[in-house]
């Protein structure tokens, strides 16, 4: 999944799949240098690793999220670096399956994502590409909650004089990009959706909200750059 999902954020981005470098919080530790050599940063992760565990990997990774943070890198983080960037800046985040979304899910703004610059363009509803069973129950002091599903309040954040975004959804994955991650994690499907593949496959939805917001944001960042 790690090579689909670099391909799905230089799809979404409009970039060469050699643009997008990869660093594997699993093993790695974010550091100066890394920052050094790119534009911008996008956190994704896998499903197979919750944040909620307490193992040394995701301590180490939390430090790195911290780390990004202070270096106001511009970053967009999805979901398991939405729920890593709420906890590593004092957030909770609990596991819920009464709560755990998969499919394309109905996603509504608040008053501040309304406002928001990069949100403010999204339909308001929009259909978001979700694939999660870890929430985040309280958002880190700072941050501005900016999008809520009916079961998920806190579905998408960023924070005050920062180019800093992250959303519970994957704006990076197309309809046939959710399906091949969904393929890839089948337990998912039935155990969230209580439907068999082949029903969950007719009734998503198409979320075009998706790769838009990723480009805008990439337009926000060519901005201070330029």
């Amino acid at each position: 999944m790690l090579m689909q999902e670099r391909r799905a954020f230089a799809d979404a981005l409009g970039i060469q799949l050699d643009s997008v470098a990869s660093l594997d919080l699993l093993y790695e530790q974010l550091r100066k240098h890394h920052l050094q050599e790119v534009d911008l940063v996008m956190v994704g992760g896998s499903g197979n690793y919750s944040v909620t565990s307490e193992d040394d990997w995701l301590h180490r990774a939390l430090d790195s999220i911290r780390f990004l943070y202070e270096s106001r890198k511009p970053t967009f983080a999805s979901c398991w670096g939405f729920q890593a960037v709420s906890r590593a800046l004092g957030g909770t985040v609990v596991t819920d399956l009464n709560r755990a979304e998969v499919g394309s899910v109905t996603t509504h703004l608040t008053e501040a994502g309304k406002q928001d610059p990069l949100f403010s363009e999204c339909a308001d509803p929009f259909y978001s590409y979700m694939g999660h069973q870890d929430i985040v129950t309280h958002l880190p002091e700072e941050a501005i909650l900016l999008a809520s599903t009916d079961k998920v309040e806190n579905q998408a954040l960023t924070f005050p004089n920062r180019l800093f975004y992250a959303t519970q959804f994957h704006p990076e994955l197309t309809r046939q990009g959710l399906l091949q991650r969904v393929e890839a994690y089948p337990q998912y499907v039935e155990k969230i959706s209580g439907l068999p593949y082949d029903e969950f496959e007719a009734q998503l939805e198409d979320a075009p909200e998706m790769a838009s917001l990723l480009r805008r944001f990439v337009g926000m960042v060519e901005a201070v750059i330029l």
